[in-house]
């Protein structure tokens, strides 16, 4: 696909052969969306939510950035996740990082001047390197970038479970669970890293009074 015009031909091709099997299929899923699951990813495009796990349209609320994170001030994850979580009603939230990321890959590299939005963005990962800067500089220098892929996928799930939204959500009633997944390249499958629901224990400093 090297044009725009080829990328409106296949959605034609796409519409029309989904029609033929299914005449009613579009206009059921424009009535409403009830999906699960809430799935924060990489923009990555050679990972693509739901061709990944074979998801219908419907199924998967999608937020997508670099390096698959969730920053406490980024008020477009935050205001995904509080949709999704207070009015969608997900079950679950998922986040997927994957092998190979050149988010986390960049982060490993002295910062560049001419890039200065994607610094601020990578400094965030940056962070995990130093947090676990003891595991990641004691291990074989081949496998730092696939443990810090790991590793920022579990802080990002941290990172949920430390937000308003979802304490409340599992203080009434409403207990999605959160899970770090890594999607394998090479392979294409996903293993799960790290799982939290409304048992989980929060850190006392990340806890909310109310």
């Amino acid at each position: 696909m090297h044009t725009p015009e080829k990328l409106l031909l296949e959605n034609r091709a796409w519409s029309a052969e989904v029609s033929r099997k299914d005449p009613g299929y579009f206009k059921l899923l424009a009535l409403e969306q009830k999906p699960d699951f809430l799935w924060i990813g990489c923009a990555d495009s050679r990972v693509p939510a739901e061709t990944v796990v074979n998801a219908q349209p419907g199924e998967i609320f999608v937020h997508r950035n670099i390096a698959n994170q969730v920053i406490t001030t980024d008020f477009n994850c935050l205001s995904v996740l509080q949709y999704a979580i207070s009015v969608l009603k997900v079950k679950h939230v998922i986040v997927c990082g994957h092998y190979g990321c050149g988010g986390v890959k960049a982060a490993l590299q002295p910062q560049q001047s001419d890039l200065v939005i994607a610094n601020k963005w990578l400094s965030h990962i940056k962070d995990v390197y130093r947090l676990h800067q003891d595991e990641l500089e004691s291990i074989d220098p081949a496998k730092k970038l696939g443990r810090l892929i790991e590793l920022n996928i579990i802080e990002q799930v941290y990172r949920l479970a430390h937000t308003s939204i979802i304490q409340s959500a599992w203080k009434h009633g409403h207990k999605p669970t959160l899970h770090g997944w890594v999607y394998g390249l090479d392979d294409g499958l996903i293993d799960e890293l790290i799982k939290l629901d409304h048992n989980t224990q929060i850190h006392p400093i990340y806890r909310y009074a109310d």
